[in-house]
């Protein structure tokens, strides 16, 4: 078959363009006088409104949209030619010549990074170094040291390592996590006796790793504000404000802006919010340039971005979900440009990880390097009408929430009075609503629970253990620390209540009337009273209201739900709560227009998707126990 295609005929030439006016008119006619902003705008927790689409136009007032790779502001990343990250695993290093073993089989098995989690028992010397890192070629990867006091001790070990094995400096890539407003943040102390003291011993850290060029000594862990439920634009803010902090501090301690920017690295937690996380590194970069800037008008320093998979979205039942869902995330990452990326085990909530859900770990991101090439294309999402106006919004939200604390003093100033929890608890305890409510979903703990799942009364939330036995702390306690948490931590209280109950409540799922109706319902009030646990029996349906009853009756049902249609309950809900009587908790599914006259009959009991999931059942909980 030969096509020929003409050069003076262009493709798609009767087809006139639209513009967006005219795309409007059509919205708001088929939307049929329903309110635009409530039907499409979507509000994010961040305060963007974000649009059902976009066109070129509204690019056309971003003024970072001609920076290419590597150029100043890094928006688009500092690689030039390809987008290759660091695959990272954290092993920890109480025994050095166990950890050193360990690391050379993961090393074997794909990963790239090595995190050293360095414990506070141990004496970290020379000699440890030479046996954690023996048979290990420092080039060919990076290699970071994780636990912050221990820096002091573990900086002259290293540097006399590299220097014995004549390592070239600028081959050597990785980085320190000493970081005392991360340990302020978590623990509302600084982790030496006074301000002073600590920054003494971040500028003595940078003054000893000034010779290498590739590794950072101070981490700032923005993944805390992840992990305690802050938004994105809140996480991008507070990160930025304490790398704002350490600039002051450090450059009026005399050490050169550009100099202290080079050896901070950006450590962020990353969520399922696909886009939105894209956005939030690509505008992470662009401010942080412009920071920098501000200290040096000739430092042109790109931010060393490390990300880690949210554990704030984790849940303990259903665990496997967890691995959909830390996909998603490692997937916004890469697409995003990170320099490197830990993604935390799916079995992280409930025991120490397994040698599966490191390998699972592992494998998703060698997948996304070795099968679907994410490390080739630079910055893919670039000139994205959505992608772009997000990184634009995150950009401005987050530049005012920084300037707001750069206000009050700085971040140091902001934590002591309260200002950053204040803010994180809002925004937490918003998302914590949703997810009560099903406007935020977990699979499997707030829809689509897996009914029959039980969880051990032994077994504990392991989520935020620290592995590092630091040593204790010096400090004075001069704020409250943020609380990491989890989103489906109250839904896991919940079902374990139930799951300790000498017998599992039984909800019966009494269906009648129209199939449709009865067969949608039945299907929501499972789900429903399936995230408690509970023992949900569901069936096809009953002719009658006594038939149904004695079902449920014979089945000893605790709870009995009627499901049927709203023009039903009128007659069909009095007669099945008449004959049920006081055996059992009685149901509606639904908010039926009715509601009221049924209430003047008795019956209290409704459920619909208005529902606060959460408080309702704990209401059933405490009826039945």
């Amino acid at each position: 078959m030969v096509i020929i295609m003409s050069d003076d005929k262009k493709l798609f030439n009767e087809f006139p363009p639209i513009t967006t006016q005219q795309w409007e008119d059509k919205i708001i006619a088929d939307l049929k006088g329903a309110d635009y902003d409530k039907k499409l705008v979507w509000k994010t927790i961040e305060g963007i409104n974000v649009r059902p689409y976009y066109r070129a136009e509204n690019l056309e007032s971003l003024k970072h949209l001609q920076v290419t790779p590597g150029s100043f502001p890094f928006v688009r990343g500092k690689n030039v030619d390809s987008n290759e990250w660091y695959i990272r695993q954290d092993v920890v290093a109480e025994d050095p010549a166990k950890a050193n073993k360990k690391a050379l089989e993961i090393l074997e098995k794909g990963i790239t990074s090595l995190g050293f989690i360095l414990s506070g028992k141990t004496e970290v010397n020379k000699a440890f170094m030479d046996t954690l890192l023996k048979n290990i070629c420092l080039t060919a990867i990076e290699v970071n040291f994780v636990c912050g006091k221990k820096t002091a001790e573990a900086v002259p070990a290293f540097v006399a390592y590299l220097k014995e094995k004549n390592y070239k400096p600028a081959e050597i890539n990785g980085s320190f996590t000493l970081d005392i407003l991360g340990h302020l943040t978590t623990k509302g102390s600084f982790m030496f006796n006074d301000n002073q003291k600590a920054i003494e011993a971040v500028s003595n850290v940078i003054k000893a790793l000034k010779d290498y060029p590739n590794f950072r000594a101070i981490t700032l862990h923005g993944a805390n504000f992840t992990n305690a439920g802050a938004s994105i634009v809140q996480s991008l803010a507070f990160t930025l404000a304490m790398g704002a902090d350490y600039l002051t501090w450090l450059s009026e301690a005399g050490l050169p802006a550009c100099e202290v920017a080079q050896k901070i690295k950006f450590n962020f937690g990353v969520t399922s919010n696909y886009f939105m996380e894209i956005a939030k590194f690509r505008a992470a970069r662009l401010l942080w340039a412009r920071i920098v800037e501000a200290y040096d008008s000739n430092c042109k320093v790109p931010m060393n971005i490390h990300a880690e998979t949210s554990r704030w979205n984790m849940t303990m039942y259903d665990p496997n979900v967890n691995m959909l869902r830390y996909t998603t995330e490692a997937m916004s990452a890469a697409i995003a440009g990170v320099d490197s990326l830990t993604i935390t085990p799916f079995d992280v909530t409930f025991e120490n990880q397994t040698e599966f859900a490191e390998r699972a770990a592992r494998n998703v991101q060698i997948i996304l390097q070795e099968e679907s090439y994410f490390n080739k294309i630079v910055d893919p999402s670039a000139g994205s009408y959505y992608i772009e106006t997000l990184t634009d919004s995150i950009a401005s939200e987050a530049w005012k929430l920084f300037l707001e604390i750069q206000g009050k003093g700085g971040y140091t100033n902001a934590f002591k009075e309260g200002f950053i929890q204040t803010k994180v608890k809002e925004t937490s305890g918003k998302r914590e609503n949703a997810i009560a409510t099903r406007r935020e979903i977990l699979l499997g703990t707030n829809q689509f629970p897996n009914f029959k799942e039980t969880v051990s009364a032994s077994v504990e939330d392991t989520s935020y253990t620290c592995k590092c036995g630091s040593p204790k702390d010096e400090g004075a306690h001069i704020a409250e620390p943020l609380v990491l948490s989890r989103g489906a931590q109250a839904f896991e209280e919940l079902r374990r209540k139930t799951d300790a109950m000498a017998s599992r409540p039984k909800v019966f799922m009494l269906t009648m009337g129209s199939l449709a109706m009865r067969l949608a319902r039945s299907q929501f009030s499972s789900n429903f009273f399936g995230c408690a646990g509970f023992e949900v029996i569901d069936n096809n349906g009953f002719k009658t209201a006594e038939e149904g009853v004695k079902a449920a009756l014979d089945a000893k049902a605790n709870i009995v739900v009627l499901c049927s249609s709203d023009d039903e309950y009128a007659t069909l809900a009095p007669e099945v709560f008449e004959k049920l009587g006081n055996k059992a908790v009685f149901v509606v599914a639904g908010a039926p227009a009715c509601q009221a006259e049924l209430e003047a009959k008795g019956i209290k009991n409704f459920i619909s998707v208005k529902s606060n999931v959460l408080e309702t059942l704990k209401m059933y909980q405490s009826q039945i126990n």
